[in-house]
């Protein structure tokens, strides 16, 4: 069944978008200097398991948008798709991962819908076809982004106290015609439930014929919305256009009636992989966002197995964190500055999150050694509000973070209330 021929036409008009959305995106990152912003500052946090990832010189992270340019072209364009695809892939997840600061799960999606796109076919028209399973498997990614964000929202917090939306939707109130609606506090209840139901719903309405017209309105209206309210980047147009491969092969193939760049399209010379390697590939994205059931302690407040599962906008959290290095051979300590070295979104970020925390202990007990601190000890006192409770102590302040490691296990340094 699933190595049935069926048309290319919806995986074509599938990596045409990507392609386009990543165009988008690295133009749009280069024209807002995000490039100085985000990644020439004095440190940067790093995903566990990829500290060896470089920060290149601006210059090359320059050239590194460019060639995100180039290929995203040779994507759209069917020209020397093999190897635009593969680049692609390597350069956007390389921007990704430089800095963890900027962590954010339409990110994680893209990677894994190009890592995918390097193993399908490359139809050349929509008139070719595929096995039925190069179009079911990126229908099945979206939809588990999806479904994860929906139970992910059946939590007290956001269905009973419909925060943190209940914190955020007053100030959209000045939004052009509907701004008045954000100002009552049951618009906040109705847009939690409304939410987790869509999510839960939506891959379901969208594969089923009947219903689908109608759930795309839906995603449209609703990722429009979003767009509008919050500061999400690409992350609406990115559904809007990745779910239009639900519609049928006749669907598409109208549009591409349309279209010529269908025709310079290059054909496929990768053989597709197994459905066995697909099996365990979705075996992973399955178990790896349950990974949280393995720790301790409230999820949104140690934020062990947090990313990479499909959280998206669930909780308004802050914190301020101040870091102590004591010299251990003269017993004196000192308040860092910790804008000396990061920008305003680190730190933010950082203020809130155990195991950025950690890093940047461990970064300043280096740099402060090389200033001939002897044997520095680092501490931090940080205080965290979570869906607008008090402050709180996140972690233990009078342990030592330089003696702690980052891993897997559970952090047992984090106060757990």
């Amino acid at each position: 069944m699933l190595n049935v021929k069926c048309s290319a036409a919806p995986l074509l008009t599938f990596r045409v978008v990507m392609g386009m959305m990543l165009l988008f995106s690295a133009v749009r990152f280069m024209y807002l200097g995000w490039i100085e912003a985000h990644f020439q500052t004095v440190f940067q946090f790093k995903y566990y398991g990829f500290y060896w990832i470089p920060n290149l010189p601006t210059a090359w992270l320059y050239a590194v948008h460019g060639l995100m340019i180039v290929c995203a072209l040779g994507v759209i364009f069917g020209v020397y798709y093999r190897v635009s695809i593969v680049f692609l892939f390597l350069s956007f997840t390389y921007i990704e991962l430089i800095d963890l600061t900027y962590y954010l799960n339409h990110y994680y999606f893209v990677s894994l819908a190009l890592f995918l796109l390097i193993f399908s076919p490359a139809p050349k028209s929509a008139e070719d076809t595929v096995a039925r399973i190069e179009i079911w498997k990126f229908q099945v990614l979206l939809g588990m982004v999806y479904f994860y964000a929906g139970i992910a929202k059946i939590n007290y917090d956001w269905l009973i106290d419909a925060l943190p939306l209940r914190i955020w939707l007053p100030a959209q109130d000045k939004i052009w015609a509907i701004g008045w609606v954000f100002s009552y506090k049951i618009t906040a209840y109705v847009f939690s439930w409304a939410g987790m139901v869509y999510d839960c719903t939506i891959p379901f309405l969208l594969a089923y014929r009947q219903t689908r017209p109608l759930a795309y309105l839906v995603v449209v209206v609703f990722h429009a919305l979003t767009g509008a309210m919050f500061q999400i980047g690409i992350f609406p147009i990115v559904m809007i256009g990745a779910t239009l491969i639900f519609f049928s092969a006749d669907w598409h193939k109208r549009l591409w009636q349309k279209i010529s760049l269908e025709k310079m399209a290059q054909k496929h010379y990768l053989s597709m992989l197994s459905w066995r390697v697909y099996a365990v590939f979705y075996v992973f994205l399955v178990l790896f966002p349950l990974r949280y059931l393995l720790y301790e302690g409230d999820l949104f407040w140690t934020e062990e197995g947090y990313r990479f599962s499909w959280r998206v906008m669930l909780i308004e959290k802050a914190g301020t964190a101040t870091f102590y290095v004591r010299d251990g051979r003269a017993g004196k300590e000192g308040i860092v500055d910790n804008r000396e070295f990061l920008n305003p979104h680190q730190e933010k970020q950082m203020a809130m999150q155990p195991d950025m925390i950690l890093q940047f202990a461990h970064f300043l007990g280096r740099h402060y050694a090389g200033k001939g601190i002897q044997n520095p000890q680092v501490r931090a006192e940080v205080y965290v509000t979570l869906n607008g409770r008090p402050s709180r102590l996140l972690i233990n302040p009078t342990i030592d973070l330089m003696t702690l490691q980052d891993g897997w296990a559970g952090k047992d340094w984090i106060i757990r209330y």
